[in-house]
């Protein structure tokens, strides 16, 4: 038997980097990634029961959250580690930065080490524009973006390239967000229009995004303000201690969620009793409850973000990537020729004097 220190293919692990992940956007194009991560994630939730479910493993301190999101379907296992630290920003950081990997579940061994940086931000777009198909009204053509942030971006462009949108109107207590916003998105083919306020974003749009950082109860939509009809997509309260719409909108809504045990913690619905009625989302993707019931009802989507939203993104990435030069080998797992023999490939491995 021979006796190598040097890794064999089976222990090489895919590494997509940041670089990889914007190639990758590129080479595809924004708005066919925006629909395959679509259609991935929409499939999964239509295979849901098979899914292991937990409410994500969440270490939170004074200054943000740090979690770790986990699932299996059985056949690969997946994972997230995904931080959330609303101060960052003030200090030239993310918010929100992330990583995962998907590993096979006979044998344990990782299949692939991702960025999720970039991948949550499309996955988590990908997800509301999948849900506002089922959701929204007939014929939505405009959207508020409210919070103009590092998602606003991602979000109106997967309205439009998935449901049809054609117009937003951006509002964010930071008029520079706003115009950060409104820069990037100019050429996509949306009519754009900066607001003064909230107020002035929601009018005429028939899709209501919220999307805010800091990590607090706030108002940013009160129960006045929305009138029937719309589809409230609330994807910015995503921890306890932290919402955005006031409860008299919950209480006149339909309400929309991914996992509820994990929302009744994190989501809009932290403020309702715990008996609060809520739809699960894969139950009308898969047809057993209609979603929108009447052209006047409000419909809301209190999205926090699910592992299995994580599982799908990083499965359309492993296909994607596999058979391209958009991944690096990654060194990772110990291969020693005997498996019983792993003190033996360190001592083999000493430099020779």
């Amino acid at each position: 038997m021979t006796h190598t220190t040097e890794p064999s293919d089976k222990a090489l692990v895919p590494f997509v980097s940041v670089d990889h992940m914007m190639k990758l956007v590129h080479r595809i194009g924004l708005a066919p990634m925006l629909r395959g991560l679509a259609e991935n994630i929409e499939a999964d939730f239509r295979r849901w029961e098979l899914f292991d479910k937990t409410p994500r493993v969440a270490s939170h301190s004074a200054e943000g959250v740090i979690e770790l999101m986990p699932t299996s379907d059985g056949e690969v296992y997946g994972f997230k580690y995904v931080n959330g630290h609303p101060k960052n920003m003030k200090e030239g950081l993310q918010t929100v930065t992330a990583f995962g990997l998907l590993a096979d579940v006979g044998n344990g061994y990782p299949v692939l080490l991702s960025e999720m940086t970039l991948l949550t931000a499309l996955r988590t777009a990908a997800t509301s524009a999948m849900v506002a198909k089922h959701l929204a009204p007939m014929g939505a053509r405009t959207m508020a973006m409210i919070g103009n942030g590092a998602q606003s971006e991602f979000q109106s462009l997967a309205m439009k390239a998935i449901c049809g949108i054609d117009s937003v109107r951006l509002w964010d207590i930071d008029p520079q967000a706003t115009a950060k916003c409104a820069a990037n998105l100019a050429g996509h083919g949306l009519r754009v229009t900066a607001c003064a306020s909230a107020e002035e974003a929601i009018e005429g749009a028939q899709i209501l995004t919220t999307c805010t950082a800091d990590k607090q109860c706030a108002t940013i939509l009160s129960d006045n303000m929305v009138g029937p009809g719309v589809h409230i997509n609330a994807i910015g309260g995503d921890c306890p201690g932290k919402t955005e719409l006031a409860p008299g909108i919950l209480s006149r809504a339909g309400v929309f969620v991914e996992y509820p045990d994990q929302t009744r913690i994190e989501g809009e619905i932290q403020q309702m009793p715990k008996d609060f009625p809520v739809t699960e989302i894969w139950e009308v993707i898969t047809g057993r409850t209609p979603g929108r019931k009447r052209a006047e009802q409000i419909t809301l989507f209190d999205s926090v973000g699910f592992a299995i939203e994580d599982f799908s993104a990083l499965r359309f990435v492993r296909d994607r990537v596999a058979g391209t030069d958009l991944y690096h080998p990654l060194d990772l797992l110990a291969d020693p020729d005997d498996p019983r023999d792993l003190f033996g490939m360190v001592q083999r491995a000493a430099p020779v004097a």
